[in-house]
């Protein structure tokens, strides 16, 4: 669950305004927007390591995390997307420099900042100290999204049973968030998937004992494939590395 502080004045009222500042590179955003944004967990990042996108806690994104509102969730398709953010115009609870952060949880609509369309950011702890002070609890920022840069492999992680097959999709690199999903196995065609939950593909055609392709598309509009990327002896709970990224 979130936990909110209290915000203390920072000389800023009023609804925050979209001011976009760059230009769109690779059919990503990459404009500068005005936000604003808390932080919840302690500083070990307790609190913040599971989430609505169904990363668990995998090492992946350790602390660079935030949970975002509703508007910038978007029901779960933002899951995976990257950013950077820079605490602006509270120049006594500021702190110089910019962070780089992955979204990997919703923000619930039940507290003023995170209502619709308001446009917030809940980050970890360890993550707001680098950019704001602890005291000052919220505070005015600029966020842009960025692509993701990662180690490895797209990695893929199978859940489900002979009847349902999910399959979380992670370590994305690029845009980072993905549109669109299908699997293929070595005696079927491609199989539209549907997003379940956060970044959780499912099916109800369980393509057992054939090897296993996947078509990942993000929201950059850039697909990419990784043929055979489980064998044929594949099986529910294992995680699978594509080895190649975007």
């Amino acid at each position: 669950m979130v936990t909110w502080f209290v915000s203390m004045s920072h000389g800023e009222n009023g609804k925050v305004a979209e001011a976009p500042l760059g230009n769109p590179t690779n059919g990503l955003d990459t404009s500068w927007y005005d936000a604003r944004a808390t932080f919840y967990g302690d500083i070990h990042g307790g609190g913040t390591l599971e989430g609505a996108c169904g990363y668990g806690n995998k090492p992946t994104y350790g602390l660079a995390t935030a949970a975002l509102s509703t508007v910038l969730f978007n029901n779960g398709y933002t899951c995976g997307a990257c950013y950077e953010i820079m605490c602006t115009r509270s120049p006594q609870w500021c702190l110089p420099g910019s962070i780089k952060i992955t979204a990997t949880n919703f923000c619930p609509p039940d507290s003023a900042w995170c209502n619709a369309p308001n446009k917030h950011f809940d980050l970890s702890q360890p993550m707001f100290l680098k950019i704001a002070q602890y005291k000052a609890g919220i505070v005015p920022i600029r966020y842009r999204r960025v692509p993701c840069s990662r180690a490895g492999g797209v990695k893929f992680e199978t859940k489900g049973n002979p009847n349902f097959l999910m399959i979380l999709a992670y370590n994305v690199g690029g845009a980072g968030d993905i549109k669109y999903a299908q699997v293929k196995g070595s005696k079927t065609g491609w199989i539209t998937m549907a997003r379940n939950w956060g970044q959780n593909w499912s099916t109800s055609v369980v393509p057992t004992g054939q090897s296993l392709s996947l078509r990942v598309t993000t929201s950059d509009g850039v697909t990419k494939d990784f043929i055979n990327v489980m064998p044929s002896n594949w099986g529910f709970g294992q995680t699978f590395d594509g080895k190649t990224n975007f």
